[in-house]
């Protein structure tokens, strides 16, 4: 089960200094089996531990945060995207390139953020609870960004531990895509996240 961060799980800014690039090379691989695809625009990042330790240390060292009150709010706001034992959460990014391309398809994919899904072999699909930190969306676009929590039943979760397929997908209008099921390395990566 992934837990929460705490200061004393962080690195002073001299400490990460050093270590870094190391830091850096192993978080990029455990993130590679934790990126799912939906189509050329839209791609899932599965958030753990790991990854919101990286994004911790990247905050206090951009803004050269050192003092205790600072770095609890960097905590405060990451934590939450740690998974609990019972659900998987991840950053849905929406991405074009070009300005003027990403703001039509934001305008079309409105509410696609509680259109995107998971399924376990032999279950109903499981959608998500959507920006639950606050509203990302007006009534005339979705955002780029939304962060998404999956919660999954102890029957589910028992399945997944005995190998049972996990798959992805979005059933929005103007995106219509999945991916089943998922790769190994990336279902046996999303797994370990749970109890």
């Amino acid at each position: 089960m992934s837990a929460a961060l705490h200061r004393e799980d962080l690195y002073s800014l001299e400490e990460y200094a050093r270590i870094r690039p190391d830091f850096r090379r192993r978080v990029m691989e455990h993130k590679r089996n934790r990126r799912v695809p939906l189509g050329p625009h839209a791609t899932l990042y599965f958030e753990d531990r790991m990854t919101m330790h990286y994004q911790v240390q990247e905050m206090l060292r951009a803004e050269r945060i050192f003092e205790a009150e600072g770095i609890e709010e960097e905590l405060q706001a990451y934590n939450p995207l740690i998974p609990d034992g019972t659900n998987l959460k991840a950053t849905f990014m929406i991405e074009y390139e070009d300005a003027e391309e990403r703001r039509q398809a934001l305008a079309k994919l409105l509410g696609v953020e509680n259109r995107v899904w998971l399924r376990v072999d032999g279950f109903d699909p499981v959608a998500p609870v959507a920006d639950e930190d606050l509203e990302r969306s007006t009534e005339d676009k979705t955002s780029s960004v939304h962060f998404l929590r999956f919660e999954f039943s102890d029957e589910m979760i028992s399945a997944l531990k005995q190998g049972a397929g996990l798959s992805a997908g979005c059933d929005h209008p103007e995106l219509s895509e999945s991916l089943s099921p998922l790769p190994k390395e990336i279902r046996d990566s999303l797994v370990s996240d749970l109890n």
